[in-house]
């Protein structure tokens, strides 16, 4: 039997890798002789690299680069395919990277970004893969932009730093020394969510809290995004602040639209980076996973995706979750089963601590059970 494995994380307890090999582990326990491949996804947030890397087996890159706070960090991304970099934002100025006491967006900067996006033009790539999420910023990815040759400038004519606190005082920018390499470079972003720049949706009131924006903050950064935004449609003469997925990252998202950037749904670019559905093309069976499973499944998440393709090529997916909710009926039209791990009476939190056992009994008792059904057919 040849067995795709292709879960996402399940958070707070385990990654897709980790998830990706236990399961791969109890397959084996059942039969040694299945033939397994391991595509574990993510969401374009942290651990969006290492599951690519993983998949695709690119080559990480070493790189120093300016960190959220603003100095030196070090840090990597990948290329695959000789030419294709892949670049996870959590990695450069992500919300981990900052401690909890220091979470400010007036202190934070994409900048980073853009110093990795000009170390991998300097190496040959001429396309880009990005995760957005997990990000501690909330500068419109003003940073990012200037690490690529943009200016920006006050009323009275002083040239802007790239850190959050700049964005309130932008009143021109030029694109005039941005890195003309960009011009012929393919972006694609992994993003899913579909937050507007500013307004009651937009980048600071629905993410701004958790970057530790004060209620003073959310409302000033909100009116300096709508004003930038203003400025940089100008510039280009296209709408760009209400496309879905602007309001990504604190904004980032607007800022790689605006140099030519494609929004996309993250499992679906990294299903393709990592030619998923050509693995399930020839697949007998498909197993998938998250920590919890509802509609929403269906709707943007890897696992749904994950079934979606199966169902293309008619191969049965199985769901594994930690948790599963909602009509369960409107998934079983996606998955060919649905099954939760927890197998007994447990609080969350040791649902979380034993996540690594329960995938691993509960994808031993799937196995059992397909193997015994093949065997009798």
């Amino acid at each position: 039997m040849n067995i795709v494995v292709a879960p996402d994380s399940f958070k707070g307890s385990l990654t897709s890798i980790q998830a990706s090999d236990i399961i791969k582990e109890a397959i084996k326990s059942v039969d040694a002789r299945y033939q397994i491949t391991m595509k574990p996804m993510a969401d374009g947030g942290e651990g969006t690299l290492q599951s690519l890397l993983t998949s695709t087996h690119g080559t990480s890159i070493p790189v120093k680069c300016t960190g959220p706070l603003g100095g030196e960090i070090d840090t990597a991304y990948a290329i695959v395919n000789s030419n294709t970099a892949i670049i996870e934002c959590a990695s450069i100025a992500g919300l981990v990277q900052v401690p909890r006491f220091k979470r400010d967006p007036d202190i934070t900067t994409t900048y980073g970004i853009g110093e990795v996006i000009i170390d991998a033009l300097d190496k040959g790539c001429t396309s880009f893969v990005f995760g957005l999420g997990g990000s501690a910023t909330n500068d419109g990815g003003l940073g990012m932009l200037m690490a690529l040759g943009m200016k920006a400038w006050d009323e009275n004519g002083n040239e802007l730093e790239p850190f959050g606190k700049d964005l309130h005082r932008v009143t021109k920018v030029s694109f005039s020394g941005l890195d003309s390499r960009l011009l012929h470079a393919a972006i694609q972003v992994a993003c899913d969510v579909d937050n507007p720049l500013c307004g009651e949706r937009g980048a600071t009131k629905v993410f701004g809290p958790q970057k530790g924006a004060t209620e003073e903050q959310i409302g000033q950064y909100d009116m300096a995004l709508d004003k930038y935004g203003d400025i940089i449609e100008g510039v280009f003469e296209k709408r760009l602040k209400n496309i879905p997925g602007a309001g990504a990252a604190g904004g980032l998202g607007f800022a790689l639209l605006a140099i030519g950037a494609e929004l996309i749904s993250g499992a679906e670019l990294l299903a393709g980076t990592m030619n998923v559905e050509g693995a399930i093309q020839h697949a007998d069976l498909v197993l998938t996973g998250e920590g919890q499973s509802d509609e929403q499944t269906l709707y943007g998440k890897a696992p749904g995706y994950i079934a979606s393709l199966a169902q293309k090529y008619h191969v049965p997916a199985i769901l594994l979750s930690g948790s599963l909710d909602g009509d369960l009926d409107v998934l079983r039209e996606r998955f060919a089963g649905c099954f939760s791990i927890v197998n007994k009476p447990l609080t969350l939190e040791e649902c979380m601590e034993k996540a690594d056992e329960l995938l691993y009994e509960q994808t031993k008792q799937v196995i059992h059970l397909l193997r015994n059904i093949k065997n009798k057919g």
